[in-house]
């Protein structure tokens, strides 16, 4: 078990914008941002004390409708992370998430050692089975056996995370014989964060993970998972896991203008630390946040304010 959050201590941290351009959560005035907009961010994330940025993981977005509404703007997850880490200096570093499915357990340890190394310790690896089917067909992997892939994948990744030269058998059969480095700064290894709110993913977040990444579950909704992971847990004899959530969007004041349907925190920081404490009752340790946004720096003034008026009451 890697523990990294700090006890008694409900952190937060972000996953970034412009790096995806999905209409599912991308705000209009990203379409046209880019690296600077991003690093902006970022910068002002680390800058008001936020725990993680994180970005996620597609290679090729198929050109249907789900393609269209996805848009094909994805960064590549561990070439972005890498230039941000040499752009801040203590947030963490998360894939939210990695679909290790797409490639050689070996490859995705290589990336999360380099970042890791070149970071000081800031990686974390938040993995995951992958949902788009088109992906998987023209990248040629077996959509169907994407779950059965991703737990072959998990041990030996962490095997590799944690020794230079590992030795795991599986389906991938690394015998000892092969060595990865730069060697990650973080010991044993970096934390790994298993993403998914099906029973499988809960399965894996207990079985191979230091933390859960949920895919937005409603606050009223995350009991039951997180008593499950629990449960399921202390059978295996292994600490309580560094469970996550994301939350409703938040927006600290009033807006003043049409944020469209989805649910939105408001109000003063008592009133917003107080609802997203209720995570906190729940077991959850680190929070997902997002705010509504008219421009990049509408967006780093709500960080900004969050950083200094909401997170201290957490």
């Amino acid at each position: 078990m890697v523990a990294i959050c700090p006890e008694g201590q409900l952190v937060w941290g972000m996953q970034l914008p412009v790096q995806s351009k999905s209409k599912t959560f991308a705000e209009p005035w990203e379409v046209d941002a880019g690296p600077a907009e991003l690093l902006a961010v970022t910068k002002a994330v680390d800058a008001s004390g936020g725990f993680y940025v994180a970005v996620c993981d597609h290679t090729a977005i198929p050109a249907d409708p789900i393609g269209e509404h996805m848009r094909t703007t994805w960064y590549d997850t561990w070439t972005t992370l890498g230039w941000l880490a040499a752009a801040t200096e203590r947030v963490y570093l998360m894939s939210h998430v990695s679909i290790l499915s797409y490639k050689h357990p070996l490859f995705t340890a290589k990336s999360v050692c380099t970042l890791d190394a070149l970071s000081n310790g800031r990686a974390i690896l938040g993995a995951g089975a992958g949902h788009l089917q088109g992906e998987f067909e023209v990248l040629g992997i077996d959509f169907a056996s994407r779950g059965k892939l991703l737990d072959e994948a998990l041990p030996a990744v962490i095997a590799a995370l944690e020794e230079e030269f590992p030795d795991c058998g599986g389906a991938f059969n690394i015998s000892g014989n092969v060595g990865i480095a730069p060697r990650p700064v973080q010991s044993p290894r970096p934390p790994v964060w298993i993403g998914g709110s099906s029973a499988a993913a809960i399965r894996r977040a207990a079985t191979f993970g230091d933390g859960w990444l949920p895919q937005g579950n409603p606050k009223d909704e995350m009991k039951p998972f997180l008593d499950s992971l629990a449960q399921q847990r202390e059978e295996l004899g292994k600490h309580p896991a560094e469970a996550g959530a994301i939350t409703d969007w938040i927006y600290l004041g009033e807006p003043g203008w049409d944020t469209g349907a989805r649910p939105v925190l408001s109000g003063k920081a008592d009133e917003i630390a107080a609802s997203l404490r209720e995570y906190a009752d729940m077991g959850v340790r680190h929070l997902q946040v997002r705010f509504p946004s008219r421009t990049v720096e509408e967006l780093i003034d709500q960080i900004t304010a969050f950083g200094a008026e909401v997170a201290p009451l957490l």
